[in-house]
This record gives structure tokens, sequence and C-alpha cells, in this order.
């Protein structure tokens, strides 16, 4: 039943933003519409929810008559200082996204009034320990650009559809739905625009299923963690799945996530306001994590997860700096100039608590290759920090046929041997892409705590075994798939055979005695 409820939910909310798409078709560039109708989210989410916080208060306090869309600016102005130490930030009554929106059609500076109001609620998070968590949320919300429309009655119009159609969203309280409705939408613009501007959705995004996965595994077998890290956060899927799955409250310490993408840095501070993650229990930074890691102070972290991009290039050995960085140098070598994933695993590996887990996609080139990266495979395996490696099904990301692996990390093992499951064939098929289903994700999960060995699915492997086949790390060369192939039996085969053979004869014999008849009567 609650499978039926979210994929409704999720139905909703793409016709929802179809039909804004449909509105604008032609006036924006797909890859900016998606920022805006984001941006616009966010504008409405972060209204609704300060309005819900105030309203709460005073009715629990006894005004149950209060609404604080209705108050004055002058009133308001009062709550400013208290409600910026505990929300992080303050909106004017007469900047809520619904009071914008009731004289947006007729209000001719429109895209004055949503400037203002992005620039005051950015302004009231400054001097405070919240401004990081707010400077330049709105940049990519830019209400007077041309992209927009040629003239500003034109960009004010589209704007009117825009807020319009957020506003018609049936989301209801964001946190509540059975989706991650920020993030579907976000998935789901991906999708539609992709293409454009030679960006892949991929990059960005980490189906949510497969969210669901790493961060299961990551936190198998406890019921709270110090703190949960992505140093590849992209819009900060994989670290909402931490605070869905073991509770917010349950990741003591906060959500720290690095992000070299400016927009989509900008997509996670906002997603995590959205999933209602206070702004003193998140640190989200934009930099280059291999080059330039921002979180030395709040390491280690005892729960990893990340969906790094595949074989990206960097500095490497072009850079003599790289190889005495401690979180490179125990392997001796560095990952290839063409190839950074082992770069990601070996920064992650750094970072991990003693009792940690880490989970990583993986491009499945990195558990086979030679030179540099067969080098810092030896190192993990003859250190024994690997704990599982697992082959997933072909065409779960969006933007990629591929079909990618997770790498499981751990400082801690109770043995010397490496988990393989095959779960290649883990998968329903949703129209062209292949997707977890809750039972698939069960059975991995399972797998995974158990470590059982189980014919053509998973083999717990031996230190030695490793070794002998030269440090490959490919699930396929320790579990035996099923064979799928139709079973021949042959002496029935035979037996088909010799009977046609006898039949053909008897054809032919009697072909024979026709034309010999004929022959006679000529």
């Amino acid at each position: 039943m609650a499978d039926v409820r979210k994929e409704q939910e999720r139905d909703e909310l793409h016709r929802a933003i179809w039909a804004i798409a449909d509105d604008l078709r032609g006036s924006v560039d797909g890859w900016d519409f998606k920022s805006y109708v984001l941006g616009m989210m966010f504008y409405r989410y972060i209204s609704e929810n300060l309005t819900n916080y105030i309203n709460e208060g005073e009715i629990e306090a006894g005004n149950t008559g209060f609404d604080y869309v209705k108050l004055s600016d002058e009133e308001a102005e009062q709550a400013r200082e208290d409600l910026v130490k505990t929300k992080g930030f303050f909106i004017l009554p007469s900047e809520l996204f619904c009071n914008v929106r009731r004289k947006a059609a007729n209000d001719e500076n429109l895209n004055m009034t949503l400037e203002a109001a992005f620039d005051h609620i950015e302004e009231s998070a400054k001097g405070s320990e919240s401004e990081d968590n707010f400077a330049g949320l709105f940049d990519d919300i830019d209400v007077n650009s041309n992209k927009l429309g040629t003239t500003v009655a034109k960009r004010n119009a589209n704007l009117v559809k825009l807020i319009e159609g957020v506003a018609n969203m049936g989301l209801g309280n964001y946190k509540d739905n059975s989706i991650d409705a920020f993030g579907d939408a976000y998935e789901y613009l991906m999708s539609m625009y992709a293409s454009n501007a030679g960006k892949s959705g991929g990059e960005f995004f980490t189906p949510q299923e497969v969210s669901e996965l790493l961060t299961r595994m990551a936190v198998a077998g406890k019921t709270e963690v110090n703190k949960v890290y992505d140093p590849a956060c992209g819009s900060g899927s994989l670290l909402l799945k931490a605070a869905k799955i073991l509770g917010k409250e349950n990741v003591r310490q906060g959500f720290y996530g690095q992000e070299i993408n400016l927009t989509t840095y900008n997509l996670c501070r906002i997603n995590m306001f959205l999933h209602d993650i206070d702004f003193d229990k998140f640190n989200i930074a934009h930099e280059d994590t291999l080059l330039s890691p921002q979180h030395w102070d709040d390491e280690p972290f005892e729960a990893i997860v990340s969906n790094p991009p595949y074989s990206i290039k960097w500095e490497g050995d072009d850079n003599p700096i790289l190889i005495n960085d401690p979180r490179f140098s125990p392997a001796g070598v560095l990952a290839p100039k063409s190839k950074a994933d082992l770069a990601f695993i070996m920064h992650s590996l750094a970072w991990l608590a003693t009792n940690g887990t880490a989970a990583i996609v993986c491009f499945p080139g990195i558990m086979y290759r030679g030179g540099a990266e067969k080098k810092i495979r030896q190192h993990l395996i003859d250190n024994n920090f690997i704990d599982c490696i697992i082959q997933l099904p072909n065409n779960l990301f969006f933007g990629t046929s591929i079909a990618t692996c997770i790498m499981v990390l751990k400082r801690s093992k109770s043995d010397n041997k490496t988990l393989f499951i095959d779960a290649s064939n883990e998968f329903v098929k949703v129209t062209n892409n292949n997707r977890l289903t809750k039972e698939n994700i069960t059975h991995i999960v399972d797998e995974f705590v158990s470590r059982a060995d189980v014919k053509h699915f998973a083999r717990c492997v031996p230190y030695e075994q490793i070794v002998e086949q030269d440090y490959n790390l490919s699930v396929s060369t320790y579990v035996e798939a099923r064979d799928t192939r139709e079973k021949i039996d042959i002496v029935k085969l035979n037996a088909e055979i010799d009977e046609i053979v006898a039949r053909e004869q008897v054809l032919r014999d009697e072909i024979a005695k026709i034309i010999s008849e004929i022959e006679v009567g000529v």
C-alpha cells in the first residue's frame, strides 16, 4: 500500500513539474528552468516552514487565532532576533511566498519584489551562526536574467507562471511525504534536461533506491552514528537518506559534505533546509575534495556514503605535493591522472572512523585494471580494509547504462575475508531504466550482514585467494553466475536425430518408388 501511495505522490509531483515546463516551453532554457523550479520550491518551503513554526508556538501559548501570514511587517520585526537564533533566518510577512503570490499577477515590479525578498532572506542570516549556510543560496534563480524573458513584462509573466505552478504542487508538508519530494523533483528535472549544455544527470543525482542501499549498509547494525559524510555530495540525497533511515536526531553531530559544482552545492544546502535539518547540524563546503578538502577539523566520520564522479581527470602525480598528502601516501602511489576513482576511495578511507563504514559507488574498471590502480587495490586488500564488493544491475543510474559496483570499506574487520555479492539480477524494469525494489535492497543488505555463502549470489573469500587472483576484485571472479542457458539432454537429442534420419530414409525410398513407376509408365 505504501508503494502505491509513493507512486501516486511521485506521479502527482511529475505532472505538476511537467505542467510548469509546458507553460514555460520555449521561454526558459531547460537547464536554467531546473534551477528556477527548485529555487521557487525552496522559497515556498522556507516561507511555510517559518510560518508553521511561529503559528504553532503562538497557538501553544494560547493565541489560537494567530496567523503570521496576516501580521504586519512592523509587528513581525520584534521576533527577528529570536527567529534567526532558532531557525537561522527571518522572512517578513509581506515577503512570504503566499503573500507575494497573492499579488504577483498585478505586480508590475514582481522581479524586484522577488529579488528583494531573496536578498532579505540571505541578509537576515548575516553575522549569525547560519551565515555560511545561507550565503548565495538564491544565486541560481536570477529574476532579472534575459533567459527568463527579453523584457521585464515577459520575465514577470513567466515568474507568475512559475509561482503558480509551484504553489499548485500538492506537496503538503515536505518531510511527511512518503517520497523525497525535493529529491524526486530534482531527479525528474534532471531526466528532462540532463542532455542540455553537455551535462550528465548521473554526475549529480544518485537514484533514491541506490541511496537507500548504500546508506543501509553504511549504518548496518547501528541505531546512531556521530556524523555522516559525503566527499562528492551533489544535491545531498545520500546524506539525507541517513537522516531518514536513522532519524536525524540519531546522527548526533550532523551532516558533512563537499561539492565542486557551485549550482549543485547551493542545491545541497537548500535540500538540507527542505528536510528540516537545522543550520547548526550541517556543514556543506564548496571546493575540490581531492585537492582542497574542507573538513580536516571534522574527521573522522562514522558513516561515509558517496557516489563520486566516474573516471574524472585530476592532477595526480603532476602535483608533487599530493604523494605526501596523508590521505594518499599510505598506498605509495597516486590514482592515475585520467582516472581519479581510487583517489576518492583513499580519501574516504583516510577520514573513516575506526568503528565506521564507508559505502561508495564505483566504476567497474577500478576492480581489475593494472598499473597504479592495482597497487592501490593491493594496499587496500593487504591491510584488510575492503569489507565487501557488490556488483549492481546495469541501467540503474540516469545518464549511464553501465553496471556499477559498490565498495564497502571498514578499518576494523573481524576476519580477513572479503564478501563478494552478485546483485546484477536484483531489479525490476521500469520504463527504460532498472530499479531496485524494497525486496531487492533487503535481500542485498541481509546478505551483507550475514556474510553467508549463497550459490550464484554471494561468497566470502579469504585473503589468500584474492592474492592468488592477482588482486582482481571483480565479483564475477569469485561468484559463479547462474547458467541460464537451456540444458540439453544429449542422449535424448541423439535419439531424436536417429528418428529423423530413419524418417528421411523412408521418404527417400517412397520418392524413388514413385519416380520408378513414372519412368515405367513413360
